[in-house]
């Protein structure tokens, strides 16, 4: 059996994160990724591939609380999700990291404080080169320093929108954007900023992803290895139960055993806990680290809705998302609980529509696709979800994965809803304007689509209550750690993939201390 220092399963937001931040310690990590390359092709940015034919979603079949299959638009790749990922990143307000009352109920405090994870947000929003300005978001915590990029430019269209958004008194900001964009010299930018960023693969890497700026990176050191279409099906343990000694792994066919000093799942919520799942023992008859009862438990993935507003002028605009509004976030003077945050997603695409039901796409007389697709623009709204006991992965005898969820915070979605709504009317917008954008949310089943998926594994410093101690290392397991965003107690209203490469790097700076590395301090800088 192949022996290792540390081993990483899955190559995401956090597992590729933790990758390069300890490839320069010299220790032997092994990453394990069930998927491939995603392949460098046209179809990239092809929006019927894409968006119609499903072309990057993985062939998965889950199940939910009634016993009926569902396909989740999971995506199973070098850089996990963050391959097909819109690139915002945003950091919880540092409310969010306390108790917090919605329509609900109670959003639970995080075990750690913002200004406990502030210097690891820098770090990330540093390695993932993001771009941004601070002082304009009303809701943005303290930084340290400022983003390492300037901010993303608004086209003229949406510059109008961001300055009649101030003139009716709203405070728009110019969203952090993960995109390796050189605005002043673009001849020699990696981003073309094409229309074709927000939901696709970015065939010239010009996308922060953590293929790009995670695992590449972690590769270059001699002592990393990656495997691909490398799927790990349970973890061994010793007799004690105390200790993780083997990962069992499925690839090409064969069956392999890997063990290492230290093992980390980086897998996404609803996975990381199926994995524990699956491993029952006589010591862990619920599943591994599951004496709490919480592996699987508190499953979240925000209320999100995403929509079109039919502008009178046509939008050009070719890439869209550059624009948040956070005003009602933490609620409104009608409001005393939070709505929620808005933000632009990338623009429509008349191929995206192509497909669906003629009852979704025929949005008034007249409008043919093309000229929908012109005259769109294009939001997202997420309004927090709360987790509840009963909101959970499970996993049968055979490894079927069941996904039980009931929604939360209806109430304060709609509130968000209406809230655009009303603002867009006085925005030369047309009247009866906003309309659902079936190509991101045109699923029925609403668990199937769970790109900010988070919960499962919380951590915290109760063993009662959580599957992880603070450093995210397992109560019940001395070497098993998680790094996904399973880990997190609540979700807040933003994305949720640089809270998981911030507190990725915290993990990764006590698992360097742990181990006994030392990281050159030319590594620390981007590490």
């Amino acid at each position: 059996m192949d022996f290792y220092d540390v081993i990483i399963i899955g190559t995401g937001a956090g597992g590729g994160t933790l990758a390069r931040s300890l490839a320069p310690s010299g220790k032997r990590i092994l990453l394990l990724e069930r998927g491939d390359w995603l392949p460098r092709e046209p179809a990239n940015w092809l929006a019927q591939d894409v968006f119609v034919d499903n072309k990057y979603v993985s062939p998965d079949t889950w199940y939910d609380e009634t016993g009926v299959p569902f396909h989740p638009q999971v995506h199973y790749f070098v850089g996990g999700a963050t391959k097909l990922y819109g690139a915002a990143l945003y950091r919880l307000r540092p409310q969010d990291f306390g108790e917090l009352e919605h329509h609900d109920g109670i959003s639970p405090a995080w075990p750690i404080s913002y200004d406990e994870l502030e210097p690891y947000y820098t770090r990330a929003e540093h390695a993932y080169e993001v771009h941004g300005v601070r002082g304009e978001d009303p809701t943005e915590g303290p930084a340290s320093a400022p983003y390492p990029f300037p901010a993303v430019s608004h086209e003229p269209r949406i510059q109008q929108l961001a300055d009649d958004l101030e003139a009716a008194g709203y405070r728009p900001f110019h969203a952090p954007c993960g995109i390796r964009l050189n605005e002043p010299n673009m001849p020699y930018s990696v981003c073309v900023r094409c229309q074709n960023c927000d939901g696709f693969p970015c065939a010239v890497h010009g996308k922060s992803d953590a293929e790009v700026l995670g695992v590449r990176p972690a590769l270059e050191h001699p002592n990393v290895t990656l495997l691909t279409n490398a799927k790990a099906v349970r973890l061994q343990t010793n007799d004690a139960g105390t200790v993780v000694t083997g990962v069992t792994v499925e690839r090409d066919g064969e069956t392999e055993q890997y063990a290492g000093e230290i093992v980390v799942l980086a897998c996404g919520a609803a996975n990381t806990a199926a994995l524990l799942l699956a491993s029952a023992t006589d010591k862990h008859p619920n599943g591994l680290a599951n004496g709490s009862d919480q592996v699987g438990r508190n499953y979240m993935f925000h209320a999100s809705q995403a929509v079109l507003a039919l502008s009178r002028d046509e939008n050009p605009t070719v890439f869209q998302k550059t624009l948040g509004l956070n005003d009602f976030y933490f609620g409104t003077d009608e409001h005393d609980y939070p709505l929620g945050n808005i933000q632009m997603v990338g623009k429509s695409q008349a191929p995206m529509f192509r497909g669906e039901k003629p009852t979704e796409t025929k949005l008034a007389p007249g409008w043919t696709l093309d000229k929908v697709a012109k005259h769109a623009i294009d939001f997202w709204l997420s309004t927090e979800d709360l987790p509840l006991p009963e909101n959970r992965v499970t996993v049968d005898g055979d490894g079927r994965l069941t996904l039980a969820y009931r929604a939360t915070n209806d109430v304060p979605k709609q509130e968000l809803y209406r809230k655009l709504k009303s603002i867009l009317g006085q925005l030369r917008m047309e009247t009866d304007h906003l309309f659902g954008r079936f190509a991101y949310m045109k699923n029925e089943i609403p668990v199937a689509g769970c790109a900010h998926q988070a919960g499962t594994c919380r951590f915290g410093r109760d063993p009662d209550t959580s599957v992880l101690d603070v450093d995210c290392k397992a109560h019940e397991l001395d070497n098993l750690y998680v790094v996904d965003t399973s880990v997190f107690p609540s979700i807040g209203a933003v994305n949720p993939a640089l809270t998981a490469m911030a507190n990725s790097l915290r993990v990764g700076d006590h698992l360097i201390e742990r181990l006994g590395a030392a990281v050159p301090v030319e590594a620390e800088a981007v590490a």
